[in-house]
C-alpha cells in the first residue's frame, strides 16, 4: 500500500514539472515570435529609409552638377570681362591716336566697358540667387517628405526637375474612376501637405489635372477628360483653401487632360502613373525678372 501511494507521489510531480516547463516553452516560443516580427518591421522600415536615402543623394548630385556647369559659366564670363577690361585703356588711347573716332565716341565706349563692371557684379548676384533657390528648394522636399511619411511612390512622389519642386499624386489616392469627388483618405494626405505650404507663405504653386487617354464616358457636367481634369484641379484647390487656410492668391488650377503624359499610355502601368495630380511649386517670377533688370 505504501509502494502504491509513494508510486502515485511520484508520478504527479513528475507530470506538474512537465506542465510548467511546458507553458515556460509555448511563453517563451510566443515573446520570440513577437520579437521576430518587431525585427521584420523594423528591418523593412530601414530598407524603406536607404531607398530614400538614395532618391535624395541622385537629386543632390543633380543639383552639384547643375550648379557646377552655372559656376562653370560665370567664371567663363568673369574671365571675358577681366580681358576686355584689361584692354579698354589701351585700346581707346590707340584709337584716339589713329584719330579714328571722336573723343565723345571714345568716352562713350569707356563708360560701356565701365558697365561690364556692373553687369559682373549682377552676375555674381544672380549665381547668389540660384544657390539660395536651389537651398530652399531642398529644404522644402525634405520638409515634404518629413511630412507624408512612408508613402508608396507610386501614390505619392516628390522631387526637384530643372530648379522646380513638383508633388504629384496618384489619381487612385484622392478620387474614385470618373469622379472629382475626394475620399477622406486623401484629406489627410493633403492636409499633410497644406501644413508645409502654409509654413511658406511666399510660395505660389499651380495644381494640375492629368488623366490618361481612355474617353471619358460619363454623363452630367463632365463632358471629357479636359472638364474631368479641370474639376480635380478645383476641388483641390478648394479644400486647400477652405479646409486648410491656403491663402487663394497664391494657387492656381489648371487642367492638362490627356495631353502631358509622363508614361507611355500603351500599358496599365502607364496609364495608372499618367492619372494624377500634380502641385508644382512655381519661381517667383517677379523677383527674377528684377534681377534681369539692366544695373544702373
Amino acid at each position: 500500500m505504501q509502494t502504491r501511494l509513494f508510486l502515485f507521489s511520484t508520478l504527479t510531480l513528475l507530470s506538474l514539472g512537465s506542465c510548467v516547463s511546458s507553458k515556460k516553452f509555448k511563453s517563451a516560443q510566443a515573446d520570440f515570435q513577437q520579437l521576430e516580427s518587431k525585427y521584420k518591421t523594423l528591418e523593412g522600415d530601414m530598407n524603406e529609409c536607404a531607398t530614400e536615402k538614395a532618391t535624395l543623394a541622385r537629386q543632390k548630385e543633380a543639383c552639384e552638377r547643375e550648379k557646377a556647369l552655372m559656376a562653370t559659366k560665370i567664371t567663363e564670363l568673369g574671365d571675358q570681362v577681366e580681358f576686355l577690361k584689361q584692354n579698354n585703356n589701351q585700346a581707346i588711347k590707340q584709337l584716339e591716336t589713329m584719330s579714328v573716332i571722336s573723343s565723345q565716341q571714345a568716352e562713350s565706349i569707356r563708360k560701356s566697358m565701365d558697365n561690364m563692371g556692373a553687369k559682373d557684379a549682377y552676375i555674381q548676384t544672380l549665381q547668389q540667387q540660384m544657390a539660395k533657390k536651389d537651398s530652399m528648394n531642398m529644404a522644402l522636399v525634405m520638409n515634404l517628405k518629413g511630412a507624408i511619411g512612408n508613402l508608396d511612390d507610386q501614390d505619392i512622389n516628390i522631387k526637384i526637375d530643372k530648379g522646380v519642386v513638383y508633388i504629384d499624386i496618384s489619381d487612385k489616392l484622392l478620387f474614385t474612376t470618373g469622379s472629382y469627388d475626394i475620399n477622406e483618405k486623401a484629406k489627410g494626405v493633403l492636409g499633410k501637405v497644406a501644413t508645409v505650404l502654409k509654413n511658406q507663405p511666399d510660395l505660389e504653386f499651380m495644381v494640375e489635372g492629368h488623366t490618361d487617354n481612355i474617353a471619358f464616358n460619363g454623363s452630367g457636367p463632365i463632358s471629357d477628360n479636359w472638364d474631368l481634369s479641370v474639376k480635380r484641379a478645383t476641388t483641390v484647390v478648394r479644400l486647400l483653401q477652405k479646409q486648410y487656410g491656403l491663402d487663394p492668391a497664391k494657387m492656381v488650377a489648371a487642367g492638362r487632360g490627356e495631353y502631358s503624359p509622363v508614361a507611355d499610355n500603351g500599358t496599365k502601368e502607364g496609364k495608372a502613373a499618367n492619372r494624377r495630380t500634380r502641385i508644382v511649386v512655381l519661381p517667383q517670377l517677379d523677383q527674377f525678372f528684377k534681377l534681369l533688370e539692366t544695373p544702373k
